[in-house]
């Protein structure tokens, strides 16, 4: 479905006669890319005549239909973006005790990295886990855990986010379950999981089961929490990853809006009201270094966002139509050359998510590039954020640069790719058939290809890396995980196993695996049993194996 609003008149050429006939007569730079790094050829001026915006129509006012230029009337005079820093590594203690630190220093929510094995569905003691139990992030293989991760924090105070896809539905009932225990109702917990499996298919590949029954499972937990958490966001859509895979924005945008319409779908299918529902949906893009090209990209998502889901999904509540986002600097800009300029990296990278409306922000540490942050890293990359809110000014006036002629046209120029791509997807037959048909990972091994001969050949400068290199790197402190946690968590897990009601875990599983075999039971309620029950997250996603099988993709090349 494509809106009058993306139709334009043809540009016409920047500038009037005088001055192209003077800039056509002073030598370019040679060798030099004037293009964004989506390709997006750029004009070396804009003016009132490059693109026909209609300010009604096209941006309208902070807080009102499309929401281009914010999705709140009073925007960061009112509230400021939730400084939500990503943590976790080793043992739940240990990342509880990261959690207090940066709370201590002014974060305002909770960011949950979690392992591989968690991520994939495999307990500590795995023989798959061997040599990757909280390297990447927290171990958590129970309810266990999740009382320690969290204790001493009052979930019914804080927001928390928690990045996982395939077994989402797990670690939520894992935080309900905590958060009842120290006496908050569902309906106080706030916060979100990623749960978006599509992107998972798409870029990342950390999925587990057929995208069928992993789409069935995604759709039990939005209508759980329509019901049950109306506070929490199910699911969050992300552009993240699909953009750290190599894709261009234009790419992210589409791609990422295409997983979130589908979800609606699934829901909508289900016999769920699009208004139960939707409020609670969430996004979370990336923030790349071409500056204005990421502002435009997030202001494009709002205004797609909010037109489809009002004129072809049929939302009646505004708050149906608004598009909330996480934003997290991009972790693929960071070298591990001369890595304190990743400081300035992700320093301008936040400004553009700021300056593109973004309600919650992760910025990335500079020695991400080499290893898991150091406190001290952590600290700067908090500290970037705050600068940005209480230092610069940024934050004193609404969208300050809308209306730019230049932030305009591209704003537009992304949106008419966005549908050109949702044209090609719905004639392959959907996102899942697309993923099925490999669209998506060949469209972005693409573009990766087309950036990495951009680095290679010297046109796409990348600092201390193709150009200003330095002889000798110095010498930097990296955080090392210690060995013997993986030993410890491993104990923990089994010594859980050990004393836990054998019998009550058992009778869980196997309603578990029964709900799993029916159409349309809600494994929601089945997997909060089985948490209480201490059942494992490795041992539910054995018994969901069971049932599903799990998937293999058919390689691109």
């Amino acid at each position: 479905m494509r809106p009058v609003a993306t139709t334009k008149e043809p540009r016409k050429p920047a500038g009037d006669e005088g001055w192209r006939e003077a800039y056509d007569a002073t030598p370019e730079r040679d060798g030099v890319l004037f293009s964004t790094m989506s390709g997006v050829e750029n004009e070396p001026l804009y003016t009132p005549e490059a693109d026909a915006v209609d300010y009604a129509r096209d941006l309208g006012n902070p807080g009102e239909f499309p929401f281009t230029r914010g999705v709140y009337p009073s925007m960061y005079r009112g509230r400021l973006w939730t400084m939500r820093q990503f943590a976790g590594f080793g043992t739940a203690l240990e990342t509880n005790e990261r959690f207090r630190y940066l709370l201590e220093h002014g974060q305002t929510g909770l960011s949950t990295a979690f392992d591989m094995p968690t991520l994939m569905g495999y307990d500590s003691d795995h023989p798959r886990s061997l040599g990757e139990v909280g390297r990447e992030g927290v171990a958590v293989d129970s309810l266990e855990d999740m009382e320690t991760l969290f204790a001493g924090i009052p979930l019914a105070e804080v927001s928390t986010s928690m990045t996982i896809n395939s077994p989402a539905a797990i670690l939520l009932a894992f935080y309900l379950c905590v958060g009842e225990e120290q006496g908050a109702a569902r309906e106080q917990l706030r916060g979100t999981i990623q749960t978006d499996i599509l992107k998972e298919y798409i870029a990342q590949k950390e999925y587990i089961f057929p995208p069928k029954p992993s789409m069935r499972l995604v759709t039990d937990m939005v209508e759980f929490c329509s019901v049950e958490m109306p506070l929490w966001h199910p699911i969050s859509i992300s552009g993240y990853h699909i953009r750290e895979a190599g894709s261009t924005a234009a790419q992210e945008l589409a791609f990422t809006l295409a997983d979130g319409f589908t979800y609606v779908e699934w829901a909508i299918e289900r016999g769920l009201d699009v208004d139960d529902f939707a409020p609670r949906l969430s996004f979370f893009f990336n923030a790349h270094l071409d500056f204005f090209e990421e502002i435009a990209k997030y202001r494009a998502a709002r205004r797609i966002w909010a037109r489809l889901m009002r004129d072809k999904y049929g939302a009646k509540n505004p708050r149906s139509w608004l598009m909330r986002f996480h934003t997290q600097t991009a972790g693929v800009s960071l070298t591990a050359q001369q890595p304190e300029v990743n400081v300035v990296r992700t320093a301008i990278e936040a400004l553009a998510g700021v300056l593109g409306g973004t309600q919650s922000m992760h910025t990335n540490s500079w020695d991400e590039a080499l290893a898991l942050p150091t406190e001290d890293a952590v600290r700067i990359a908090l500290r970037t954020q705050q600068v940005l809110a209480f230092e610069t000014g940024v934050v004193n006036t609404i969208d300050p640069l809308g209306g730019s002629y230049y932030v305009e046209h591209l704003t537009s120029e992304l949106e008419r790719q966005a549908y050109d791509y949702f044209d090609r997807i719905e004639r392959i037959g959907g996102v899942v058939e697309a993923i099925k048909e490999n669209f998506f990972q060949a469209e972005i091994a693409d573009a990766a290809f087309r950036y990495q001969r951009e680095v290679e050949s010297g046109e796409r400068v990348i600092v201390g890396v193709n150009r200003y290199r330095s002889e000798a790197e110095p010498e930097v402190e990296i955080h090392l995980t210690d060995p013997a946690l993986e030993r410890s968590q491993v104990d923990r897990v089994q010594a859980l196993r050990a004393r836990r009601d054998s019998a009550a875990a058992e009778s869980a599983l196997t309603r578990l695996k029964e709900g799993a075999a029916q159409e349309r039971a809600n494994l929601m309620h089945p997997i909060v049993e089985a948490s209480r029950a201490y059942v494992t997250m490795g041992e539910m996603c054995d018994a969901l194996r069971e049932v599903w099988g799990t998937w293999r993709e058919t390689p691109v090349f």
